[in-house]
């Protein structure tokens, strides 16, 4: 049974194309963006006695970032 949507498929990104994985510049907004984080986590937790995961915000910021830049 063929699907009618597959046969006029167009992806958005060709096959030939080779798309960097790994590069400097996200290295280094991550570093940041984890001592950042991080040290706002720490700080949480000796002021009040609680913490939240800081995983979710900086996820968020970071696709932001990526996606403006």
């Amino acid at each position: 049974m063929k699907n009618p949507f597959l046969e006029h498929f167009k992806p958005y990104i060709p096959d030939k194309t080779t798309l960097r994985e790994l590069t400097p510049f996200p290295l280094i907004v991550g570093t940041l963006l984890g001592i950042i984080f991080g040290a706002s986590s720490l700080y949480l937790v000796l002021k009040t006695g609680l913490t939240v995961s800081a995983s979710i915000p900086v996820a968020v910021i970071a696709i932001t970032l990526f996606r403006l830049l």
